[in-house]
């Protein structure tokens, strides 16, 4: 199972970076995503990252301000947050799946997305 990290409280404009690390299985060959979810919304695909090739997917709602990276050495995925919004307030979790270019984008297309990390961007 992966587990996502790095949450906070944080004021409009500023930045946090989230981590996704694998404790007991692989990244590879599978896509990493992000999602969140925020209180009474459903769950949007926020970004995704080829582990093997390194393809990168943002949502519009935050492409230009996140961005994503994998390490492999640390054998963690982290999604750096800039320029943040009260509207980004939501927990953010991250999976693993095998998708394809048309299910990339789908929360449906990942498996279990674990916990989350709970991020706050007061105004």
């Amino acid at each position: 199972q992966l587990q996502a990290s790095g949450g906070g409280l944080v004021r409009t404009g500023g930045s946090l970076r989230l981590s996704c690390s694998a404790s007991d299985c692989s990244f590879s060959p599978y896509t990493v995503g992000w999602s969140r979810r925020a209180p009474g919304k459903e769950r949007e695909f926020v970004a995704a990252i080829r582990w093997n090739g390194g393809n990168t997917y943002f949502s519009d709602s935050v492409k230009g301000r996140f961005t994503i990276s994998k390490d492999y050495a640390k054998n963690t995925v982290s999604l750096q947050m800039n320029s943040l919004e009260p509207e980004d307030t939501a927990v953010y979790y991250c999976a693993r799946g095998r998708t394809i270019a048309s299910t990339v984008m789908r929360p449906t297309a990942y498996g279990n997305w674990g916990q989350g990390t709970q991020v706050t961007v007061s105004s």
